[in-house]
């Protein structure tokens, strides 16, 4: 009988063990929400559902390169960003921290249109990010994933070189902070009532 007892004990007890772990997870999870996640402090985890985010808008050949200068089909890009900053940013037009875009750049494909000149959106070319967190020097963080069959799962946030000209576009052709709120229409009228445009915008 007390062998019989101890083991319930011993059983129940891993129970509540292991539904504890369980709840544990779960509010870790919750409590991450929908913002960045990271490895090693400032590695950014490759969020793979955010194509579940808030769509903001796509572009087709925004490009830094001279009218001309690139060869190849046209590319798409997309961008999206975590919900509870889109709907924080709608209601005080500015970003909170922890916001996180990702820029998915697509392939162009005019096989299959329904007309002589369309264009859709094909397969995945690269990935890309930017964070605002105040986990960063200066507030925001960019990154690079790699190309579409080789995405790596976690980025190192660029430096150098390699980040000067993010830095210097984003700071220099944005309308709010260091986005292209310009181009997103469901989100230019709210900076507007807001008034947290840049002169000029």
């Amino acid at each position: 009988m007390k062998r019989r007892t101890l083991t319930l004990i011993c059983a129940a007890g891993l129970a509540a063990g292991i539904a504890g772990s369980l709840a544990g997870e779960a509010q870790e999870a919750e409590s991450a929400g929908d913002g960045p996640r990271y490895a090693n402090g400032t590695d950014l985890v490759r969020p793979d559902d955010y194509r579940q985010w808030t769509f903001l808008s796509s572009s087709l050949d925004m490009t830094y390169d001279a009218p001309g200068a690139r060869s190849g089909p046209s590319l798409f890009q997309n961008v999206f960003v975590n919900p509870s900053s889109y709907r924080a940013f709608l209601e005080n037009g500015r970003w909170p921290d922890e916001t996180i875009f990702v820029l998915e750049i697509r392939a162009s494909s005019r096989e299959g249109a329904i007309n002589d000149a369309g264009q859709f959106q094909a397969d995945l070319v690269a990935l890309e990010a930017e964070v605002k967190d105040d986990r960063f020097a200066d507030g925001w963080a960019f990154y690079d994933f790699g190309v579409a069959g080789s995405l790596r799962e976690v980025s190192e946030p660029l430096s150098g070189d390699r980040v000067a000209p993010c830095v210097e576009c984003h700071t220099e052709h944005t309308a709010v902070e260091r986005t292209f709120v310009q181009f997103y229409p469901t989100l230019l009228e709210a900076a507007r009532r807001a008034g947290t445009l840049k002169p000029g915008f």
